[in-house]
């Protein structure tokens, strides 16, 4: 049946489309999309609302079922992390000019290219890398297309990937590879840092995470990158940036392409929203070319002693050159790079020191509790920013017992694994709170380690 608003909906036009692309049915245009992610059913939905007031209940009323971290105690993070957002953020980021900019040219920007000239040059100052893109949608894709683009500067379709990184960003990097390129697991050693690496002149590059999926650093990156250079590699590092005022950025021991999510820097926990994703380079002119998403310069206009800001080589991307372009790149997440401009602006290098001594310390406070209240602390020997795994002998009874004291005590890694990320956020109160929580669950259920 055709829908009344959108043309394609149509069976002829629809049949033309799938023609077009060489599929001979709508299930197989969808066959790499696995049947388990399907609805084979039509979506269940409420009868039409015939006035504004009651789909504002309807929904009001499914936001009420939420409990907001922000409501509670919260030890959730795993890729959306609990940081403290200054209020500056927010309020630059809701600024019309900056809100509803969201694409388009010099003649209706207010400001919005020079904002995130702004924000790619700290970012290049706080990852040593000369050079940085707008934000790509979150860091997942941005993991995924720094491989396509090590894949295409190198000409080679393999890559080895750290198996410390979360399972759901690995299925969006195989996901975001197939079937050009094949995606190979590096082992985990015992220590939580990346394992055994074999590598040989087939592969494009070597993917490490730092901090891993378990929060531990990696120690081992200019081993690995001049193991990657020998044979022809390049060493791509996903890390989160807030990290970066006391740790080493992967420029410094040999990384070649850096990576992550800037939602750590001035965005709020959210459903699904607030990610954003960064890729990094030194400025080697063909690497650079690889860059599929924006890149944004400042260049002297005709008027002596002003300047512009706007797009380098713009004709490398999808909105110049469409379905030719190395990679299709959008522009939803341009304003979390304003906003992480705002807060990179706002912390300044001391700050970003002491957030991240902050955040050492009391990572490492709360290990030490947890280990004192009967949980197993994994990997105690290595050092962790923000994250840390447990073993539990039930990790699901050891949730809902928290849960019942208004705690979101981590996120559920395995059946007696729990990952739990403390943030600056966190007092020493709060962890003592978790600590006794947690002792007490385990002493209830007699599963004291």
């Amino acid at each position: 049946m055709n829908h009344p608003y959108i043309p394609n909906a149509g069976p002829e036009t629809r049949a033309a489309m799938l023609a077009e692309i060489g599929a001979r049915s709508v299930d197989e245009f969808y066959a790499d999309i696995p049947a388990d992610l399907r609805l084979d059913r039509p979506l269940d939905l409420p009868a039409p609302f015939p006035d504004e007031q009651g789909l504002v209940r309807h929904l009001h009323g499914m936001l009420a079922r939420n409990t907001a971290t922000t409501e509670t105690l919260s030890f959730l993070g795993h890729g959306c992390y609990p940081h403290h957002v200054p209020a500056v953020c927010d309020e630059v980021n809701g600024r019309g000019e900056f809100l509803t900019a969201y694409a388009g040219e010099p003649y209706e920007d207010h400001g919005r290219f020079q904002a995130l000239f702004e924000y790619v040059s700290m970012m290049g100052e706080l990852l040593e890398m000369d050079v940085v893109n707008v934000p790509t949608y979150d860091g997942f894709q941005a993991a995924g297309t720094a491989l396509r683009m090590a894949a295409r500067y190198t000409g080679r379709r393999r890559v080895l990937v750290s198996g410390a990184v979360a399972a759901d960003k690995l299925s969006k990097i195989r996901d975001y590879l197939t079937p050009d390129i094949e995606v190979l697991l590096a082992p985990v050693a015992e220590t939580g840092e990346i394992g055994e690496v074999v590598l040989d002149g087939t592969f494009a590059a070597l993917y490490l995470e730092t901090p891993t999926v378990h929060g531990v650093i990696e120690t081992r990156g200019a081993e690995l990158a001049e193991l990657a250079h020998r044979v022809g590699a390049l060493l791509v590092v996903g890390t989160d940036p807030i990290s970066l005022g006391v740790l080493a950025p992967p420029a410094a021991y040999g990384a070649d392409l850096v990576c992550g999510d800037i939602q750590s820097l001035g965005m709020h926990q959210q459903y699904g929203g607030g990610q954003a994703g960064f890729i990094a380079s030194r400025d080697e002119e063909r690497l650079v070319a690889e860059f599929p998403s924006r890149l944004f310069g400042i260049a002297p206009t005709a008027v002596p002693g002003e300047y512009g800001f706007g797009d380098v080589s713009y004709d490398r991307t999808s909105f110049a050159l469409r379905e030719e372009g190395r990679e299709w790149v959008g522009t939803a997440a341009a304003l979390w790079g304003i906003t992480a401009g705002v807060y990179l602006a706002l912390m300044g290098p001391q700050g970003m020191r002491e957030i991240g001594e902050t955040i050492l310390a009391r990572t490492r406070y709360a290990m030490r509790a947890l280990a004192s209240a009967g949980a197993l602390v994994r990997h105690q020997e290595a050092v962790h920013f923000r994250e840390f795994a447990i073993e539990v002998p039930d990790a699901d009874a050891l949730l809902a017992a928290l849960r019942l004291r208004d705690i979101f005590g981590g996120v559920r890694l395995g059946p007696r694994e729990v990952l739990v990320c403390v943030t600056e956020r966190h007092s020493i109160a709060d962890l003592d709170t978790l600590a006794a929580a947690v002792k007490d669950a385990l002493s209830a259920t007699g599963g004291t380690q």
